[in-house]
């Protein structure tokens, strides 16, 4: 879908592989969300350019 990208990371917490669409439209995000296997949460910060997720760091939340 055209303003969104799919990306493929690792859970900080359990190491499982999981995937989270990102608006690519609003510019650079940060954001906490659950993880999807083991629901803690995860701190979230990735910067686009030109449509494109081109930074992404996954960590755990504070």
């Amino acid at each position: 879908m055209f303003g969104e990208s799919e990306t493929f990371f690792s859970c900080p917490y359990c190491f499982e592989q999981i995937s989270m669409v990102f608006e690519v439209f609003h510019g650079n995000q940060s954001y906490i969300e659950d993880c999807e296997v083991c629901c803690r949460p995860i701190q979230i910060t990735y910067s686009v350019e030109e449509g494109e997720v081109i930074n992404l760091n996954v960590e755990r939340a504070q």
